[in-house]
C-alpha cells in the first residue's frame, strides 16, 4: 500500500448561520456549540443580532448570502415601522426569502396552545424550550437539523403529547377581534373590517374574555392573554 503524502483534506463546507437572540451570553453559547461541531467537515460564517430590527437587517440585507441555518429567539424587542414583533415574525419573513434555510426557534414559552400554534403556523425545523437547553443539547438539535431531521426538544414534546382537551380553539372571526383589538381599532368600528354584526362581535369579545379568564374585563388584558396563549 503506498501513501500518497501530497494529499490534501477535502475543503471544509462553508455554511452561513444567523443568531439573533437578545442576550449577548446566550449568543456566545450558541457560537461556541456551533463552531465545535464537525470542524474537520464544516465552516461556519456567523452572523449575529440582537433584536427584530437588526436581524429584520441582516435577512434583508442583499450583500449577505443565504442563511443555512437560522438560530431564532422567539421573545425579542420588535421592530414595529416593519410590522415584526418576535422570532416568529423573522421566522416567517426567512422561509419567505430564503425558502430553503433550516429554522431552529428557541423559547421559555411552555403554553399548550402556543407550542402548538408555532408548529402549525411557522414548522420550524427545531424547537427548543430555553430550559432545556444545554451544550449537548445544542450540538444534538444542530445535529438533527444538518441531517434534514426535525428536532422538538423533550419538553416541547411533553407538551404536545398533552390531551386535547387541554387546547383552546378559536375560529377565524374570533381570530380578526383580537387582531383589530390589538390594533386599537373602536370594537363599534370593526364591522367596517369583519363581515357580521357589531352585536355579533360584542357577544364574541365577552365570550374570548370568558374563555381566557380575564378577569379584569379590559381588552387590553384580553388582548395581553392572547398573545400569551399564541392566539395572536
Amino acid at each position: 500500500m503506498t501513501i500518497d503524502l501530497n494529499a490534501t483534506d477535502p475543503p471544509l463546507i462553508k455554511k452561513n448561520i444567523l443568531i439573533v437572540d437578545d442576550h449577548p451570553f446566550i449568543i456566545e453559547g450558541y457560537k461556541n456549540a456551533i463552531t465545535r461541531y464537525n470542524p474537520h467537515q464544516y465552516e461556519f460564517l456567523i452572523s449575529q443580532a440582537h433584536d427584530c430590527k437588526s436581524g429584520y437587517e441582516l435577512i434583508e440585507d442583499d450583500q449577505i448570502p443565504d442563511f443555512d441555518i437560522a438560530f431564532l429567539d422567539i421573545s425579542m424587542p420588535a421592530y414595529e415601522e416593519k410590522d415584526i414583533f418576535s422570532g416568529e415574525d423573522l421566522a416567517r419573513l426567512i422561509l419567505k426569502k430564503m425558502p430553503t434555510c433550516k429554522v431552529i426557534l428557541l423559547t421559555m414559552y411552555t403554553e399548550l396552545l402556543k407550542i402548538k400554534t408555532i408548529i402549525r403556523t411557522i414548522s420550524p425545523n427545531g424547537l427548543i424550550i430555553k430550559n432545556d437547553l444545554t451544550f449537548d443539547e445544542l450540538l444534538f438539535a444542530l445535529d438533527k437539523v444538518m441531517k434534514n431531521d426535525k428536532y422538538y426538544s423533550q419538553s416541547v414534546q411533553k407538551i404536545i403529547n398533552q390531551s386535547p382537551h387541554n387546547s383552546i380553539e378559536i375560529d377565524e372571526f374570533d381570530k380578526q377581534i383580537l387582531f383589530h383589538l390589538s390594533k386599537g381599532t373602536a370594537v363599534e368600528d370593526m364591522p367596517q373590517y369583519i363581515p357580521i354584526s357589531l352585536n355579533a362581535i360584542e357577544r364574541r369579545r365577552a365570550s374570548l374574555k370568558e374563555l381566557l379568564k380575564v378577569r379584569s374585563g379590559s381588552d387590553e388584558e384580553l388582548v395581553k392573554e392572547a398573545k400569551s396563549k399564541g392566539l395572536l
